[in-house]
């Protein structure tokens, strides 16, 4: 079958392996669609994966919709047909941090993933991704397209969640890619009273008023000042951070109000540190905290906010490429131009 070799973010090579062979409780799944995600182009994060397993590419790819096309022996309640989400990861619900409601900080969450990866032809979805709920059989009302979204969008549920973000509040989103007006339809949906949202990218601030932004800044503004001409002179209280750029880091510790939150979805890479103004804060309470992938919860969010078509993603999916053309694929991504969401289309010429 074929894949795609990722060696870094401007050589992606189009190769050819075995198909999986599936064992007892395992079920094979083909690619229909599997999109890119922003983490797919963190080269540090997967040079550090490489260096880890010893190799020097990976098959990456976890936001996957497909078929049954093989089902094992022992596997009961999924067949040859069924269509399909399967989630890469999945907790053990049964550690310390999954009892307290951490699942992914769960070790086994970390281990985790299916058969080689989602940036080929098919996947093989081992026996433990199937028993820890990881597999979704998808209502006939969403395509595959929408399917792509269920994992990046889950994140975004379970970021806004842990933020607590609701009726009231106002938000500031720094970064207006797909996870930013992810961010943004999401707390337009919960009753946010304002949403505040930035990019260096002209193209996406458009995306992001289009998809419910109130008032959009560059990014190079003085944001804490347009906060509070906009915002009835304060801060946002909620403020989501979905760039890894580290002006983004810096400006975000300026914009939160008192009794506020900042949220980092996005965060710089390792080695960088920031100096965060600890008596201001302490001052006025205000709230540093992270988020990272999805819980079970989460997804089975996600799944039913796409259910009820109320998310719209289809419309944030401006490329799709065959998976011959993987290397375009990931240089449209790192670019970052009039480009939102690429999706990957593995079993299509």
């Amino acid at each position: 079958m074929k894949i795609a070799r990722y060696y870094n973010n401007n050589d992606v090579r189009l190769d050819e392996i075995p198909k999986p062979i599936i064992g007892s409780g395992e079920f094979l799944v083909k690619v229909v669609k599997s999109g890119i995600c922003g983490s797919d182009v963190l080269e540090y994060y997967r040079f550090a994966k490489m260096k880890k397993l010893g190799v020097d590419n990976l098959i990456l790819g976890h936001e996957i919709a497909g078929d049954i096309v093989e089902v094992g022996k022992d596997v009961r309640r999924f067949k040859v047909g069924d269509r399909v989400f399967v989630s890469h990861h999945v907790p053990c619900y049964d550690c310390y941090y999954c009892h307290h409601g951490h699942h992914t900080a769960c070790a086994l969450l970390h281990s985790t993933n299916f058969d080689p990866g989602g940036f080929s032809e098919y996947v093989r979805i081992p026996k433990i991704n199937i028993e820890k709920k990881g597999v979704f059989v998808l209502d006939r009302s969403i395509s595959y397209d929408e399917a792509v979204f269920i994992e990046p969008f889950g994140c975004v549920c379970r970021a806004q969640r842990l933020a607590k973000v609701g009726k009231s509040l106002t938000v500031l989103v720094l970064g207006s890619g797909v996870s930013g007006i992810l961010h943004i339809q999401l707390a337009k949906l919960r009753g946010v009273a304002k949403i505040f949202a930035t990019d260096i990218n002209e193209y996406r601030l458009k995306m992001a008023k289009k998809f419910g932004a109130d008032e959009v800044f560059y990014a190079s503004e003085d944001i804490p000042s347009k906060l509070m001409e906009l915002n009835d002179n304060r801060l946002a209280d909620i403020v989501i951070v979905c760039t890894g750029a580290l002006s983004a880091a810096n400006q975000a510790l300026k914009c939160a109000a008192p009794g506020g939150k900042i949220i980092f979805f996005a965060v710089p890479a390792p080695g960088i540190n920031l100096e965060v103004p600890i008596n201001d804060y302490w001052r006025n309470e205000i709230t540093i905290t992270t988020s990272y992938g999805a819980a079970p919860e989460d997804l089975q969010e996600s799944y039913i906010w796409i259910l009820s078509k109320k998310i719209k993603v289809l419309e944030l999916i401006t490329h799709r490429f065959p998976l011959s053309q993987a290397g375009e694929a990931f240089k449209v991504v790192c670019e970052a131009k009039e480009s939102l969401k690429v999706v990957l289309e593995p079993n299509k010429e």
